[in-house]
Formats: C-alpha cells, sequence, structure tokens
C-alpha cells in the first residue's frame, strides 16, 4: 500500500497564505506543500478568481490562471496596475528554459470563482521553496514563452513559510 510510505516521508511542510490584489481584491485561499518520496506534493485551494473570458479582439483570455513560484519574499504591491513585481521573476534555480522551472506549476480552472487543485513535483524540496512567493497570474501560462510564459498580471501573492 503506497498511503503509509507516502506519510513517512511527509515530515516538512510549508504553507502560503494567499490575498488579492488591487486587480483582484477578493481573491484568497492557501497553498500547502509537503514533502514526499521523490519530491514535493503541492495543494492549493482558492477563492474569488475572476470569471473565465476567452481571449478575443487580440486581448489574452482571463483563466485558467498562470500559478508559480516566484523569487523573492515580497508581497509588496507597488504599482496597482502592475502588482507585485517585488516578488521577481519565475523561481528558477538550475537555470532552465520556461516551462521547465522549479516554480512552473499547472494553472488553476475556476470554476465560479473557486479553484482546487494538488499534484507532486520534483523540482524542488519543500525546504528550498521557503522564502520565495507563490503567485496567481491573470492568464494563462503558455509554458513556452521566454522567461515567464506570458502569463499577464499578477492578481495575489502569498509567501511560503514553514508549517
Amino acid at each position: 500500500m503506497i498511503l503509509p510510505r507516502i506519510a513517512e516521508y511527509g515530515r516538512q511542510r510549508a504553507f502560503a497564505n494567499i490575498q488579492g490584489g488591487p486587480l483582484a481584491p477578493n481573491l484568497r485561499g492557501i497553498v500547502i506543500m509537503q514533502e514526499v518520496r521523490g519530491g514535493t506534493e503541492v495543494y492549493v485551494e482558492v477563492l474569488g478568481l475572476p470569471p473565465y473570458r476567452p481571449a478575443q479582439d487580440g486581448q489574452d483570455p482571463v483563466g485558467p490562471h498562470g500559478f508559480h513560484i516566484h523569487e523573492n519574499a515580497s508581497c509588496a504591491v507597488g504599482d496597482p496596475d502592475k502588482p507585485f513585481e517585488a516578488a521577481g521573476e519565475h523561481w528558477n534555480p538550475t537555470n532552465q528554459p520556461h516551462g521547465n522551472h522549479a516554480g512552473d506549476f499547472p494553472v488553476l480552472f475556476s470554476n465560479g470563482g473557486y479553484a482546487r487543485m494538488s499534484f507532486f513535483t520534483n523540482k524542488f524540496r519543500v525546504n528550498d521553496a521557503i522564502g520565495k512567493a507563490v503567485i496567481i497570474h491573470q492568464n494563462p501560462d503558455d509554458y513556452r514563452t521566454q522567461p515567464a510564459g506570458d502569463a499577464g498580471k499578477r492578481l495575489a501573492c502569498g509567501i511560503i513559510q514553514p508549517a
């Protein structure tokens, strides 16, 4: 049975409380990271995501939402039209092309403003991510455009802390 073995390795945990900025003030949620055999399990649950809007008139769609670890431990709003720029770029400790950064996560699909997801990554251990920022973006990540996937404006931010 796999579950008991995973529990043996699930010792290190971290979390980030997600708070929306000026572009999505009602967005809030949590990210939880737990060390498991071979890597890290990431769980996210958020409320208040903006409704999906398909691409139109040359503009990017709103949602699904890019979701990343960024390199700096700052959720300072700064410019309200371009919030959370102080969080820096995607966390990329091994200098990989975009789509393969340690901080590249799957997109969040909003269902009436709510999203919940969990996934496994072997790109980092929990301790490596502590002190970084988690960012939710307005647009989907294309996993191609360098260096950051054209995920658009930053809607929400949280700092990863030990649990």
